[in-house]
């Protein structure tokens, strides 16, 4: 039989290139929470509009607000656990060296930033100028609340204050509690002793003055330390890296260590539960905020000016600033960064506040991103409590701001002292809402400039504060990818991080992880059913932590896998 020649011809078919339609519906299936955050905040400003067109009370505002409490309390809840879980990990899974040379360039970069953000601001407000003496006649109306009890506080009380945070004596109060200076008023009655009663009798009767026998109380005011509301993340993260570099270094510190990964894992997964909830927390807040404002125009018209100089410079100081730092050290686009942190930012528009963001801010970090978690649980929350870029830009554009309405010109040397004043303030802000605002007053007592008006800017601080808060949060995010690039050396030397619930239930159930294995001599792979329970052995080396699969030590190891 003769053999037939057959040629097989091959068809290759190319599936058909999607439509816009389908790249559009593939991408918001992709990122359908960023798009319901960005719709709760647009539908938040137009429902907000329409409602100051009808007539509602206090108590009105109060329930649109309700449901935007609820998601603050809710990301603040998880604030203490995480940054304990957070810093206690990070640290314990560095070497002395490698931590030093992380704190150090976060730290280098932390004050490098704040500075530049401050002098953006004062270079804005000279060239802007927004202040006029005739703003003067309208802030007349009753100090805030919020304003009251730092008039008379200096530049060295709040740095002293710091330092007493770093340490507190109770850890447990710090928690919830800070130390905070405050001057009180004392009325001290004056005291005449016999002889002095006879000068004022003999001086009334030549003088015939009645004023020389007054004796009315004089009133004074007194130094004194008091506990203020909200948690003392300084001294928390003070303890938490002593902690955590102290048990990294012990053998039997690892089952400690292990405690907190599980710690951190579940505290992101009850964050993950409720960003799902914040387009509508944050929809809620923007509401119930614009129904708030009194005269929505009259400040409008009267400090329009103000705000475009503050949002002008933190427009400079987010799109320039950062980026370029960002570029320079890495290479990177930093476009493609700014991208992964877009929910981020927006939650903290939102919120206002960069603590109830730090949750949300992780989880862009080290899934949008890749930022080792190593870098993420040390540098995020040291830069949530003292890099605050946004704020020391605010408040030197608001010392100067005030000194123009007195038609007060400062000179070199006090600019150079706003600047570093505003440096060291927002160093002290704590990371909640209108903070700034309080310690703005540091900065002008340090210019020597009354404090009587600064309840003027007060009206708009609700949507500045939101502003400088999102650029708090980027200055925090660009920071951490500096940081990984600055020492990618070091994390290559040490390995890969502590594997997460999701990897250590893969181990122990016998499925290996899709890891690239590390054999250290080329052996048959073993199969999981081949191995037993006690085999799986969790071995830490240069005390960094690494669990490796692999044989018992006991009977002779030959290869492992790096997990």
């Amino acid at each position: 039989m003769e053999g037939r020649a057959c040629s097989t011809e091959v068809i290759r078919m190319t599936e058909p290139e999607p439509s816009v339609g389908g790249k559009v519906s593939s991408w918001v299936k992709e990122n359908l929470l960023l798009v319901m955050t960005i719709l709760g905040v647009v539908l938040g400003v137009l429902a907000g509009a329409f409602a100051r067109t009808l007539e509602y009370s206090s108590q009105t505002v109060m329930l649109v607000s309700f449901p935007g409490e609820i998601m603050m309390r809710m990301l603040k809840m998880l604030i203490l656990p995480l940054i304990i879980s957070s810093i206690i990990t990070g640290v314990a899974q560095l070497d002395a060296t490698a931590s030093g040379q992380m704190g150090s360039r976060a730290l280098a970069y932390y004050f490098g930033t704040t500075i530049c953000a401050a002098v953006t601001g004062i270079m804005c407000v000279v060239i802007i100028h927004p202040g006029s003496p005739t703003l003067l006649k309208h802030s007349m109306g009753e100090t805030p609340d919020i304003l009251k009890d730092g008039s008379k506080v200096t530049t060295m009380d709040a740095f002293l204050d710091i330092v007493r945070n770093m340490f507190p004596d109770n850890l447990v109060m710090a928690s919830f509690s800070s130390t905070k200076t405050v001057y009180k008023e004392v009325h001290v009655a004056p005291k005449l002793n016999e002889t002095l009663e006879l000068l004022n009798e003999t001086m009334r009767s030549l003088l015939n003055d009645t004023t020389l026998n007054d004796t009315s109380p004089q009133t004074k005011y007194e130094r004194s330390l008091t506990s203020s509301e909200g948690t003392n993340v300084m001294g928390m993260i003070v303890f938490c890296v002593a902690f955590g570099s102290l048990i990294g270094r012990m053998p039997q510190g690892k089952l400690m260590v292990d405690f907190f990964i599980i710690l951190n894992d579940v505290v992101m997964k009850m964050v993950e539960l409720i960003m799902w909830y914040s387009p509508f927390g944050i929809m809620s807040l923007v509401i119930g905020q614009i129904m708030s404002i009194e005269d929505l125009r009259e400040t409008a018209q009267m400090l329009g000016l103000y705000m475009l100089t503050v949002i002008a410079g933190l427009f400079v100081h987010a799109m320039f600033t950062l980026p370029l730092m960002y570029f320079m050290v890495t290479r990177k686009n930093p476009a493609t960064f700014f991208k992964g942190m877009v929910q981020a930012w927006i939650t903290a528009l939102g919120t206002g506040s960069s603590s109830a963001t730090l949750p949300i801010t992780f989880r862009c970090l080290e899934e949008n991103n890749k930022i080792d978690k190593r870098v993420t649980r040390f540098v995020l929350p040291v830069g949530a409590t003292i890099n605050m870029d946004g704020t020391a830009l605010y408040e030197a554009v608001g010392s100067i701001f005030i000194a123009q309405m007195y038609g007060i010109h400062l000179g070199p040397g006090e600019l150079v002292t706003v600047s570093l004043t505003s440096t060291l303030a927002s160093i002290g802000a704590a990371s909640i809402p209108s903070a700034g605002l309080v310690t703005m007053l540091l900065v002008l007592t340090a210019i020597g400039l009354p404090t009587e008006h600064v309840s003027l800017i007060f009206a708009v601080d609700w949507i500045l504060d939101r502003v400088r808060t999102s650029i708090n949060v980027l200055g925090d995010a660009f920071g951490a990818g500096i940081v990984m690039h600055l020492c990618r050396e070091e994390l290559e030397r040490m390995g890969p991080a502590q594997p997460s619930i999701e990897m250590l239930d893969r181990v122990e159930s016998g499925l290996l992880p899709p890891h690239t294995p590390v054999a250290v001599s080329p052996q048959p792979p073993v199969s999981p059913s081949q191995t037993s329970q006690k085999d799986l052995v969790a071995m830490t080396e240069k005390g960094n932590g690494q669990l490796c699969w692999g044989s018992n030590p006991d009977k002779g190891t030959n290869s492992e896998t790096q997990i």
